[in-house]
Protein backbone atom coordinates (compact mmCIF):
# COMPACT_ATOMS: atom_id res chain seq x y z
CA UNK A 1 0.00 0.00 0.00
CA UNK A 2 2.64 2.58 1.21
CA UNK A 3 4.53 1.89 -2.27
CA UNK A 4 1.40 2.33 -3.92
CA UNK A 5 0.96 5.57 -2.85
CA UNK A 6 4.62 6.94 -3.44
CA UNK A 7 3.76 5.53 -7.05
CA UNK A 8 0.03 7.26 -7.03
CA UNK A 9 0.21 10.39 -5.69
CA UNK A 10 3.38 11.48 -7.91
CA UNK A 11 1.30 10.48 -11.12
CA UNK A 12 -2.18 12.69 -9.39
CA UNK A 13 0.23 15.82 -9.33
CA UNK A 14 1.44 14.98 -12.57
CA UNK A 15 -1.96 14.92 -14.14
CA UNK A 16 -3.28 17.85 -12.46
CA UNK A 17 -0.42 20.23 -13.51
CA UNK A 18 -0.86 18.93 -17.06
CA UNK A 19 -4.12 19.65 -17.28
CA UNK A 20 -3.68 23.09 -15.86
CA UNK A 21 -1.46 23.71 -18.35
CA UNK A 22 -3.32 22.45 -21.05
CA UNK A 23 -6.50 24.43 -19.87
CA UNK A 24 -4.44 27.54 -19.46
CA UNK A 25 -2.97 26.84 -22.93
CA UNK A 26 -6.57 26.00 -24.62
CA UNK A 27 -7.86 29.72 -23.00
CA UNK A 28 -5.21 31.50 -23.92
CA UNK A 29 -6.15 34.70 -26.32
CA UNK A 30 -3.90 33.61 -29.47
CA UNK A 31 -1.12 35.62 -31.15
CA UNK A 32 -2.35 37.22 -34.26
CA UNK A 33 0.44 37.40 -37.03
CA UNK A 34 -1.41 39.25 -40.14
CA UNK A 35 0.84 39.11 -43.39
CA UNK A 36 -0.33 41.43 -45.98
CA UNK A 37 1.04 41.75 -49.30
CA UNK A 38 0.55 45.05 -51.18
CA UNK A 39 -0.57 44.46 -54.58
CA UNK A 40 -0.95 40.67 -54.09
CA UNK A 41 -3.65 39.10 -56.43
CA UNK A 42 -4.48 35.33 -57.66
CA UNK A 43 -1.92 36.24 -60.52
CA UNK A 44 0.90 37.55 -58.51
CA UNK A 45 0.73 35.00 -56.25
CA UNK A 46 0.41 32.13 -59.70
CA UNK A 47 3.43 34.13 -60.55
CA UNK A 48 5.73 32.75 -57.40
CA UNK A 49 4.23 29.60 -57.41
CA UNK A 50 5.59 29.18 -61.53
CA UNK A 51 8.41 30.84 -60.50
CA UNK A 52 9.49 28.61 -57.43
CA UNK A 53 8.98 26.08 -59.51
CA UNK A 54 5.50 25.04 -58.70
CA UNK A 55 6.08 25.39 -54.52
CA UNK A 56 5.28 27.92 -52.32
CA UNK A 57 4.41 27.77 -48.46
CA UNK A 58 0.95 29.16 -49.61
CA UNK A 59 -0.17 26.20 -50.72
CA UNK A 60 0.04 24.82 -47.04
CA UNK A 61 -2.78 26.76 -45.68
CA UNK A 62 -6.45 25.11 -45.94
CA UNK A 63 -8.82 28.00 -44.76
CA UNK A 64 -8.89 30.26 -47.84
CA UNK A 65 -11.45 32.74 -48.48
CA UNK A 66 -11.81 36.46 -50.30
CA UNK A 67 -11.80 39.87 -49.22
CA UNK A 68 -13.44 42.55 -51.37
CA UNK A 69 -11.35 45.90 -51.39
CA UNK A 70 -13.46 48.60 -52.57
CA UNK A 71 -12.91 51.66 -50.17
CA UNK A 72 -15.18 53.89 -49.02
CA UNK A 73 -15.45 56.50 -51.49
CA UNK A 74 -14.06 54.53 -54.78
CA UNK A 75 -14.67 51.12 -56.66
CA UNK A 76 -10.75 50.68 -56.84
CA UNK A 77 -8.98 51.67 -53.70
CA UNK A 78 -5.64 52.52 -52.63
CA UNK A 79 -3.19 51.14 -50.38
CA UNK A 80 -3.93 53.91 -47.59
CA UNK A 81 -7.91 53.01 -47.58
CA UNK A 82 -6.99 49.28 -48.07
CA UNK A 83 -4.59 48.95 -44.89
CA UNK A 84 -6.72 51.37 -43.36
CA UNK A 85 -9.73 48.97 -43.43
CA UNK A 86 -8.40 45.77 -42.49
CA UNK A 87 -7.00 47.83 -39.55
CA UNK A 88 -9.57 49.75 -38.30
CA UNK A 89 -12.95 48.00 -39.51
CA UNK A 90 -14.32 50.79 -41.73
CA UNK A 91 -13.61 51.59 -45.24
CA UNK A 92 -12.72 55.17 -45.34
CA UNK A 93 -11.88 57.45 -48.44
CA UNK A 94 -8.79 56.75 -50.53
CA UNK A 95 -5.47 58.79 -48.97
CA UNK A 96 -6.81 58.53 -45.92
CA UNK A 97 -4.61 56.17 -43.10
CA UNK A 98 -6.36 55.32 -39.98
CA UNK A 99 -9.38 57.23 -39.94
CA UNK A 100 -12.81 56.82 -40.69
CA UNK A 101 -15.01 58.27 -43.54
CA UNK A 102 -15.66 61.62 -40.85
CA UNK A 103 -11.71 62.12 -40.82
CA UNK A 104 -11.46 61.25 -37.28
CA UNK A 105 -9.31 58.64 -35.96
CA UNK A 106 -10.26 54.79 -35.27
CA UNK A 107 -9.06 52.58 -32.70
CA UNK A 108 -6.77 49.59 -34.99
CA UNK A 109 -6.06 46.46 -34.08
CA UNK A 110 -2.80 46.95 -33.08
CA UNK A 111 -3.67 49.52 -30.93
CA UNK A 112 -6.61 47.13 -29.26
CA UNK A 113 -4.22 44.57 -28.71
CA UNK A 114 -1.50 46.83 -26.95
CA UNK A 115 -4.64 47.61 -24.88
CA UNK A 116 -5.07 43.65 -23.36
CA UNK A 117 -1.74 43.86 -22.73
CA UNK A 118 0.09 42.50 -25.87
CA UNK A 119 3.33 43.09 -27.56
CA UNK A 120 3.00 45.01 -30.90
CA UNK A 121 4.85 45.34 -33.91
CA UNK A 122 5.19 46.23 -37.71
CA UNK A 123 7.77 45.46 -40.20
CA UNK A 124 7.64 46.31 -43.80
CA UNK A 125 9.59 46.40 -46.99
CA UNK A 126 9.04 49.72 -48.21
CA UNK A 127 8.86 53.13 -45.70
CA UNK A 128 7.52 52.03 -41.92
CA UNK A 129 5.52 55.11 -42.61
CA UNK A 130 4.13 54.47 -45.73
CA UNK A 131 0.29 53.63 -46.25
CA UNK A 132 0.03 50.16 -45.15
CA UNK A 133 2.22 49.82 -41.80
CA UNK A 134 0.94 53.41 -40.61
CA UNK A 135 -2.68 52.50 -40.93
CA UNK A 136 -1.98 50.77 -37.71
CA UNK A 137 -0.63 52.98 -35.61
CA UNK A 138 -1.36 56.62 -37.01
CA UNK A 139 -4.56 58.40 -37.89
CA UNK A 140 -4.08 61.04 -40.56
CA UNK A 141 -6.62 62.18 -43.25
CA UNK A 142 -3.52 62.44 -45.44
CA UNK A 143 -1.50 59.66 -46.05
CA UNK A 144 1.09 61.58 -47.55
CA UNK A 145 2.03 63.63 -43.87
CA UNK A 146 5.02 61.71 -43.10
CA UNK A 147 6.47 64.15 -40.73
CA UNK A 148 2.80 63.51 -38.38
CA UNK A 149 3.08 59.86 -39.42
CA UNK A 150 6.68 59.58 -37.82
CA UNK A 151 5.64 61.48 -35.00
CA UNK A 152 2.01 59.16 -34.54
CA UNK A 153 5.27 56.35 -33.75
CA UNK A 154 5.83 58.58 -30.33
CA UNK A 155 1.90 57.99 -29.39
CA UNK A 156 1.83 54.31 -28.81
CA UNK A 157 3.59 51.93 -27.02
CA UNK A 158 4.23 49.55 -30.26
CA UNK A 159 7.20 46.91 -29.34
CA UNK A 160 9.23 46.60 -32.29
CA UNK A 161 8.89 48.12 -36.28
CA UNK A 162 11.55 47.52 -38.64
CA UNK A 163 11.48 49.27 -42.32
CA UNK A 164 12.68 51.78 -44.07
CA UNK A 165 11.58 55.72 -43.26
CA UNK A 166 14.35 56.98 -41.40
CA UNK A 167 14.53 60.30 -43.12
CA UNK A 168 10.94 60.75 -41.46
CA UNK A 169 12.80 60.27 -38.39
CA UNK A 170 15.89 62.47 -38.98
CA UNK A 171 15.71 64.97 -41.34
CA UNK A 172 12.70 66.67 -41.09
CA UNK A 173 10.96 70.03 -42.26
CA UNK A 174 10.75 70.77 -38.66
CA UNK A 175 13.96 69.48 -37.53
CA UNK A 176 13.39 67.40 -34.99
CA UNK A 177 15.64 64.61 -34.71
CA UNK A 178 13.14 61.59 -33.39
CA UNK A 179 15.95 59.60 -32.74
CA UNK A 180 16.43 61.07 -29.46
CA UNK A 181 12.60 60.66 -28.69
CA UNK A 182 12.66 56.85 -29.30
CA UNK A 183 15.75 56.27 -27.25
CA UNK A 184 14.24 58.62 -24.60
CA UNK A 185 11.03 56.28 -24.95
CA UNK A 186 12.99 52.88 -24.42
CA UNK A 187 13.91 52.08 -27.86
CA UNK A 188 17.22 50.45 -29.44
CA UNK A 189 17.63 52.45 -32.36
CA UNK A 190 19.45 50.71 -35.31
CA UNK A 191 19.92 51.43 -38.98
CA UNK A 192 21.23 47.98 -40.35
CA UNK A 193 20.15 44.70 -40.55
CA UNK A 194 23.62 43.30 -39.84
CA UNK A 195 22.34 45.32 -36.10
CA UNK A 196 19.07 44.56 -35.79
CA UNK A 197 19.12 40.53 -36.53
CA UNK A 198 21.11 40.31 -33.03
CA UNK A 199 18.38 41.56 -30.81
CA UNK A 200 16.49 39.51 -28.82
CA UNK A 201 14.53 41.25 -26.48
CA UNK A 202 13.46 45.59 -25.61
CA UNK A 203 12.30 47.90 -27.57
CA UNK A 204 13.21 48.22 -31.06
CA UNK A 205 13.26 50.72 -34.08
CA UNK A 206 15.08 49.29 -37.25
CA UNK A 207 15.01 52.29 -39.74
CA UNK A 208 16.88 50.16 -42.41
CA UNK A 209 16.86 53.03 -45.60
CA UNK A 210 16.40 56.27 -45.96
CA UNK A 211 13.21 55.68 -47.73
CA UNK A 212 11.74 52.44 -48.92
CA UNK A 213 14.00 49.64 -48.70
CA UNK A 214 15.51 48.66 -52.03
CA UNK A 215 13.66 45.86 -54.28
CA UNK A 216 15.14 42.49 -54.41
CA UNK A 217 16.60 43.11 -58.02
CA UNK A 218 18.12 46.31 -56.22
CA UNK A 219 19.79 44.25 -53.13
CA UNK A 220 17.39 43.92 -50.47
CA UNK A 221 18.60 40.68 -50.02
CA UNK A 222 17.33 38.87 -47.36
CA UNK A 223 16.09 41.40 -45.08
CA UNK A 224 12.11 40.78 -44.70
CA UNK A 225 12.54 36.79 -43.86
CA UNK A 226 15.13 38.21 -40.70
CA UNK A 227 13.10 41.47 -40.05
CA UNK A 228 10.41 39.20 -39.56
CA UNK A 229 12.18 36.73 -37.86
CA UNK A 230 13.87 38.94 -35.13
CA UNK A 231 10.32 40.67 -34.42
CA UNK A 232 8.70 37.53 -33.41
CA UNK A 233 11.84 36.56 -31.24
CA UNK A 234 11.46 40.11 -29.36
CA UNK A 235 7.26 39.44 -29.16
CA UNK A 236 7.26 36.24 -27.91
CA UNK A 237 8.52 37.39 -24.83
CA UNK A 238 5.49 38.53 -23.89
CA UNK A 239 3.75 36.11 -22.38
CA UNK A 240 0.20 37.60 -22.19
CA UNK A 241 0.84 37.21 -26.54
CA UNK A 242 1.89 39.81 -29.56
CA UNK A 243 0.33 41.04 -32.47
CA UNK A 244 2.27 41.21 -35.34
CA UNK A 245 1.79 42.85 -39.02
CA UNK A 246 4.04 42.04 -42.09
CA UNK A 247 4.36 43.96 -45.17
CA UNK A 248 5.54 42.71 -48.02
CA UNK A 249 5.22 46.08 -50.02
CA UNK A 250 7.19 45.82 -53.02
CA UNK A 251 5.18 43.29 -54.94
CA UNK A 252 3.13 46.18 -55.57
CA UNK A 253 5.67 48.09 -56.79
CA UNK A 254 6.86 45.48 -59.59
CA UNK A 255 3.55 45.36 -60.57
CA UNK A 256 2.92 48.72 -61.16
CA UNK A 257 6.34 48.93 -62.98
CA UNK A 258 4.90 46.11 -64.95
CA UNK A 259 7.79 43.82 -64.92
CA UNK A 260 7.24 40.38 -64.59
CA UNK A 261 10.55 38.91 -62.95
CA UNK A 262 10.45 41.64 -60.37
CA UNK A 263 6.61 40.58 -59.15
CA UNK A 264 8.15 36.93 -59.33
CA UNK A 265 11.10 37.90 -56.74
CA UNK A 266 8.79 39.67 -54.51
CA UNK A 267 6.42 37.27 -54.29
CA UNK A 268 9.16 34.48 -53.65
CA UNK A 269 10.70 36.63 -50.64
CA UNK A 270 7.33 37.42 -49.24
CA UNK A 271 6.61 33.88 -49.23
CA UNK A 272 9.65 33.15 -47.33
CA UNK A 273 8.59 35.19 -44.63
CA UNK A 274 5.21 33.37 -44.80
CA UNK A 275 7.20 29.95 -44.52
CA UNK A 276 9.20 31.01 -41.11
CA UNK A 277 5.79 32.53 -39.68
CA UNK A 278 4.21 28.68 -40.67
CA UNK A 279 7.40 27.48 -38.55
CA UNK A 280 6.64 29.36 -36.12
CA UNK A 281 2.88 28.93 -35.70
CA UNK A 282 2.68 25.13 -36.06
CA UNK A 283 5.74 25.42 -32.96
CA UNK A 284 3.62 27.59 -30.95
CA UNK A 285 0.29 26.08 -31.35
CA UNK A 286 -1.65 29.25 -30.25
CA UNK A 287 -1.01 31.51 -32.86
CA UNK A 288 -3.18 32.84 -35.94
CA UNK A 289 -1.41 33.83 -38.78
CA UNK A 290 -3.65 35.81 -41.65
CA UNK A 291 -2.11 36.13 -44.78
CA UNK A 292 -4.17 39.04 -47.46
CA UNK A 293 -3.70 41.87 -49.43
CA UNK A 294 -5.18 45.19 -49.54
CA UNK A 295 -5.65 45.48 -53.05
CA UNK A 296 -4.79 43.81 -56.51
CA UNK A 297 -2.36 45.79 -58.82
CA UNK A 298 -1.18 45.72 -62.44
CA UNK A 299 -4.81 43.79 -63.64
CA UNK A 300 -1.90 41.16 -64.17
CA UNK A 301 -2.51 37.80 -66.21
CA UNK A 302 -1.25 34.67 -67.02
CA UNK A 303 -1.64 33.37 -70.87
CA UNK A 304 1.44 31.71 -70.82
CA UNK A 305 4.10 29.89 -68.11
CA UNK A 306 6.35 26.48 -67.67
CA UNK A 307 6.90 25.39 -64.12
CA UNK A 308 10.13 23.44 -65.15
CA UNK A 309 11.91 26.98 -66.15
CA UNK A 310 10.23 29.18 -63.67
CA UNK A 311 9.36 31.35 -66.38
CA UNK A 312 5.99 33.01 -67.30
CA UNK A 313 4.70 35.48 -69.97
CA UNK A 314 2.83 38.19 -68.01
CA UNK A 315 -0.09 40.76 -69.37
CA UNK A 316 -0.44 43.62 -67.23
CA UNK A 317 -3.46 46.26 -67.97
CA UNK A 318 -3.10 49.75 -69.83
CA UNK A 319 -2.72 51.45 -66.70
CA UNK A 320 -1.17 48.80 -64.31
CA UNK A 321 -2.32 50.64 -61.48
CA UNK A 322 -4.89 49.43 -59.08
CA UNK A 323 -7.40 47.26 -59.66
CA UNK A 324 -10.98 46.12 -57.94
CA UNK A 325 -11.27 42.83 -57.81
CA UNK A 326 -11.25 40.33 -54.75
CA UNK A 327 -8.11 39.42 -53.08
CA UNK A 328 -7.74 36.12 -51.13
CA UNK A 329 -7.49 35.49 -47.67
CA UNK A 330 -5.31 32.47 -45.88
CA UNK A 331 -5.76 31.76 -42.65
CA UNK A 332 -4.12 29.18 -40.10
CA UNK A 333 -4.18 28.18 -36.56
CA UNK A 334 -6.86 28.89 -33.83
CA UNK A 335 -9.90 30.73 -35.22
CA UNK A 336 -8.74 30.55 -38.71
CA UNK A 337 -12.03 29.08 -39.97
CA UNK A 338 -13.70 32.54 -39.18
CA UNK A 339 -11.70 33.76 -42.50
CA UNK A 340 -12.94 31.53 -44.95
CA UNK A 341 -15.40 32.83 -47.66
CA UNK A 342 -16.15 36.07 -49.17
CA UNK A 343 -15.76 39.04 -46.74
CA UNK A 344 -15.63 42.64 -46.96
CA UNK A 345 -11.80 43.84 -46.11
CA UNK A 346 -13.35 45.26 -42.81
CA UNK A 347 -14.46 42.49 -41.61
CA UNK A 348 -11.09 40.68 -41.29
CA UNK A 349 -10.81 43.47 -38.48
CA UNK A 350 -13.52 42.22 -36.90
CA UNK A 351 -12.31 38.56 -36.74
CA UNK A 352 -9.01 39.46 -35.38
CA UNK A 353 -11.02 41.31 -32.34
CA UNK A 354 -13.21 38.56 -31.86
CA UNK A 355 -9.86 35.86 -31.91
CA UNK A 356 -8.73 38.45 -29.15
CA UNK A 357 -11.87 38.71 -27.60
CA UNK A 358 -12.24 41.83 -27.65
CA UNK A 359 -15.99 43.18 -28.21
CA UNK A 360 -16.38 46.64 -30.47
CA UNK A 361 -19.62 48.24 -31.43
Amino acid sequence: MALMKKILIPLALLIVIFSSWYVIKATRRPNIILMIGDGMGIAQIYAGLTGNHGSLALTQFKVIGFSKTNSGNNYTTDSGAGGTAIAIGKKTFNGAIGVGPDSLPSTSVLEYAEGIGYATGLVATSSITDATPASFISHEARRYDLNNIALDFLNTDIDVFIGGGRNDFTKREDSLYLVNDLRAKGYVVLFSMDSIRNINSGKLAGLTAEMHNPTIAEGRGNMLVEATETAIRILDNNKKGFFLMVEGSHIDKEAHSKDTLGVINEMIDFDKAIAKVLEFAKKDGNTLVIVTADHETGGMSIPRGDFETGEIDAEFSRTAGHTGVMVPVFAYGPGAEKFQGFQENTDLFYKMLSSLRIKVE
